[in-house]
């Protein structure tokens, strides 16, 4: 196993595209550590330059203690499983698995040895005697990660490995894929835009945008305390609603003036709260943390605002409440039995105590 280390690292193409910004990473061996982050974020190209399938333009990318930049790829003893499985056709599931063994002129006896044992972990072992064709999506993405198992590299990079799966096999292959880490006990590269993905799978999340990274943490470290606008509103689903308002201070307490309502902030939840006194900010709170006052009738009523619901959506146990009070259009996650209905009007309580603030100009926490 291994550690994978980019230092200072940038990739720019010759039309003068920056896909890759001065990345700093390590990434911990035996970590499963995924990037995540919109279309164009350069995250697939940082997991290609890993690869050596892309040529770093500067910088240094080490594989355990080995810096690997003019190193061959089947020379950095890495895996990759990638997003459209690439199985060869004509060949068996069995020999799917074994062509790299082969190719590397292994003994016949251990590269049979490697498949089985592969085969058994993925659960395929009835499976082996199929061609790609006979296979469901669920099977031939098995048999990819296989195809990488019985390499027994340092490191896995995976490009995206679930995004061409249904719904329910992508839950399912997320819970397999993270068994799989936890038994082989390997360094993952893992690959996605799906920051669900990302939150149930990483040991860190890496969070990208324009080839720079935003942020690094423990999923539940990023999704309690966002570095900015950007990383707040990508991480959580629905995502962070943000309003736009003036910080003010009455009689010692401080609130967000959003005009048709305010929200007050709580004593000592921000550090440099009162240096935004007077100025415009970012105030940032999760529908999650907006609750139905029918279900709340002893909140504090300063917190309880009267909204117009626009439209209600309902996601099984809960209800998706997008509303509206003057300029402002927001999203509330409540009980699925709540009273709130289309085009009238609704009491909210906003959980004051998980509000995040921003800096209206930078975009970026206020701590």
């Amino acid at each position: 196993m291994a550690r994978v280390v980019f230092d200072h690292v940038y990739k720019k193409f010759p039309n003068g595209v920056v896909a890759v910004n001065d990345a700093n990473l390590e990434v911990r061996d035996k970590e499963f550590i995924v990037l995540v982050g919109p279309s164009g974020c350069g995250k697939t190209t940082s997991l290609r330059m890993v690869a050596g399938l892309e040529e770093i333009t500067s910088g240094n990318i080490y594989i355990g203690d080995l810096l690997v930049n003019d190193v061959a790829p089947k020379d950095r003893d890495i895996a990759m499983v990638f997003q459209n499985y690439a199985l060869y056709p004509h060949m068996d599931v069995y020999n799917n698995m074994a062509f790299g063994l082969k190719l590397r002129k292994f003994p016949r006896a251990e590269i049979d040895r490697r498949v089985k044992e592969a085969a058994r972990i993925l659960g395929i072992e009835a499976l082996l005697d199929r061609r790609p064709k006979a296979l469901s999506g669920g099977q031939r993405q098995r048999v990819a990660l296989g195809r990488a198992i019985v390499r027994e590299p340092k490191v896995f990079l995976m490009d995206e490995p679930l995004s061409n799966l249904d719904a329910k096999l992508r839950v399912q292959m997320r819970a397999e894929l993270s068994k799989l880490h936890h038994r082989l006990q390997t360094t993952v590269i893992y690959v996605t835009h799906d920051q669900v993905e990302a939150m149930t799978m990483g040991d860190r999340i890496v969070v990208m945008r324009d080839g720079i990274i935003q942020q690094v943490g423990k999923p539940l470290d990023i999704y309690d305390k966002p570095a900015n606008v950007f990383v707040a509103g990508f991480i959580g689903t629905p995502p962070m609603n943000f309003l736009e308002g003036v910080l003010k201070e009455e009689n010692d307490r401080l609130y967000v003036d959003l005009e048709t309502f305010r929200i007050y902030v709580p004593e000592g939840r921000f550090k440099t709260a009162k240096m935004y006194v007077d100025k415009e900010v970012i105030i940032g709170i999760r529908p999650e943390d907006i609750g139905d006052y029918d279900f709340m009738p002893d909140a504090n009523p300063e917190n309880v605002v009267v909204v117009d619901v626009d439209v209600s959506e309902l996601i099984g146990a809960e209800i998706y409440l997008h509303v509206s009070n003057g300029p402002h259009s927001f999203t509330a996650r409540v009980d699925a039995h709540t009273k709130a209905t289309d085009a009238e009007e609704h009491r909210l309580v906003i959980n004051n105590q998980k509000i995040h603030l921003f800096d209206k100009e930078t975009e970026k926490i206020i701590p």
